[in-house]
């Protein structure tokens, strides 16, 4: 029996060479391709400023190509539905970015993606490329405290994109972004929370078989269980858990400032995540601590997935600064605010 279709789609197997040949023409003022499933920015950084490069599995749109541009990525490698690019691909793309001043890769901390990255690093090291690697870690369902490596990369590293990203355009040396990074790195933390399943795009598969009426916090990046099931309950008691997981965390104190971001995953309507904004952003302010940046947006989703990653990151006065600043010209991060 033929398998009944349920996106928008063409050939399953051109799915990520369609969506980027798609996506550069709607933005080609900003982004173009420099190879395949290497996504660049259309006006190309100098020379002798850094370049910012990440990789990832697409399906996951906007992310990450979605903030290549100006300020932010120079350059964004693309997977196919769910995977890490090839090493080899990874390697082109540092190629096409060796420069003296180097290259930042920013890597988030799953498997295929951390072996991709290592493999690529070998090889530009082998032929004098200069890169150094952040890698992302903001998950927080392994539990509070969880060591770096137990803790998948979530949306959290759309921020950390931001403040490199402007760093490097103010022309910051490599180690300067690389301490930048970090700083921020260790000072953020996401949570998500599914109560529906997404499918892959590909072949229809669900990834996980959540049922009505139920709720999992913890949940991973590519729709994989977080072993946090519960009953649904509502926006307000959803928001109060989650953020206390965060604050744990990050242990911000009063008059501290931080970024507070509503990550939409798929299926979660800007209504349900204004409502989760609102009562967390009250638990924050009653405690003194200030939300100097706050985000309502799809920035990296799970194709239909119904849920949201809550990020809440400590900032530092550069990171406030370089998150304000105004040169950020990615299709996607222009479209939610400066």
């Amino acid at each position: 029996m033929a398998q009944i279709k349920t996106k928008f789609i063409n050939e399953a197997d051109n799915i990520t060479k369609e969506l980027l040949e798609g996506y550069v023409l709607a933005y080609k003022d900003k982004v173009a391709l420099g190879g395949e499933n290497i996504v660049v920015r259309a006006t190309p950084k100098s020379e002798d400023k850094v370049a910012v490069i990440t990789l990832g599995g697409s399906g996951h749109e906007p992310a990450l190509s979605g903030f290549v541009g100006d300020g932010m990525l120079d350059c964004s490698v693309v997977g196919d539905i769910f995977a890490a690019p090839g090493a080899q691909r990874l390697f082109q793309a540092l190629q096409l970015f060796k420069r003296e001043a180097g290259i930042l890769l920013i890597v988030l901390n799953h498997s295929g993606d951390i072996m991709s990255a290592n493999m690529a690093c070998q090889l530009a090291e082998r032929v004098g490329i200069k890169v150094k690697k952040i890698i992302t870690h903001d998950d927080m369902s392994a539990g509070i405290g969880a060591a770096d490596e137990d803790r998948r990369g979530l949306a959290g590293c759309i921020p950390l994109m931001k403040i490199v990203g402007a760093a490097a355009e103010e022309g910051k040396s490599l180690d300067e972004l690389i301490e930048i990074g970090e700083r921020f790195n260790k000072q953020v933390a996401t949570l998500a929370v599914a109560m529906g399943s997404c499918t892959h795009p590909q072949n229809g598969a669900t990834i996980s078989d959540l049922p009505a009426g139920v709720m999992e916090i913890g949940m991973g990046q590519h729709g994989e269980g977080g072993g946090g099931r519960q009953p649904l309950v509502s926006a307000d008691d959803t928001a109060e858990q989650m953020i206390s997981i965060l604050m744990q965390q990050i242990e911000p104190v009063a008059g501290d400032k931080v970024l507070l971001y509503i990550n939409g995953v798929g299926a979660a309507t800007h209504m349900e995540m204004s409502i989760i904004f609102r009562k967390a952003y009250q638990i924050l302010t009653e405690k003194g601590i200030d939300v100097v940046d706050g985000k309502i947006q799809e920035l990296l989703t799970v194709q239909e997935q119904s849920g949201f990653q809550m990020i809440l990151g400590k900032l530092d006065a550069d990171h406030v600064d370089l998150l304000k600043n105004k040169e950020a010209n990615a299709p996607y991060w222009t479209t939610i605010g400066k």
